[in-house]
């Protein structure tokens, strides 16, 4: 799937700060925790808790995020819709990889079990 050249430059320049908290804000507001919204981070981009904060304090654009993380090899697994953009269709890799995180802390929220959402 196509994203637009705007889109995309928009989506690497956007920090992971300034989302962060809208993740926790979300999978809190339907039960989940913290604790479970940072083994998902960690299970796809390799940050633990330390290497997350540092993220988040020297707020990093998404660019630099995903240079940053080692993307788990089972990401590719992701699959389905979010943000009106099927995850596997897209085109723009920093834009899939950030769709990928939209995607697992949505499937989070909603309930799915922890073992499904890190594809075990």
């Amino acid at each position: 799937m196509q994203t637009t050249k705007e889109h995309d430059e928009r989506i690497a320049k956007m920090t992971f700060a300034s989302v962060y908290p809208h993740y926790v804000t979300k999978v809190e507001k339907k039960g989940r925790t913290k604790e479970e919204l940072h083994q998902v981070i960690e299970w796809l981009t390799g940050f633990n808790e330390k290497k997350l904060q540092e993220q988040i304090d020297q707020k990093v654009t998404f660019e630099m995020f995903f240079k940053h993380a080692t993307l788990n090899a089972n990401a590719q697994l992701i699959t389905g819709v979010i943000c009106g953009y099927r995850v596997e269709e897209i085109e723009n890799p920093l834009t899939q990889q950030v769709r990928y995180l939209d995607k697992l802390v949505d499937e989070l929220a909603k309930g799915k079990k922890m073992e499904k959402i890190l594809r075990g």
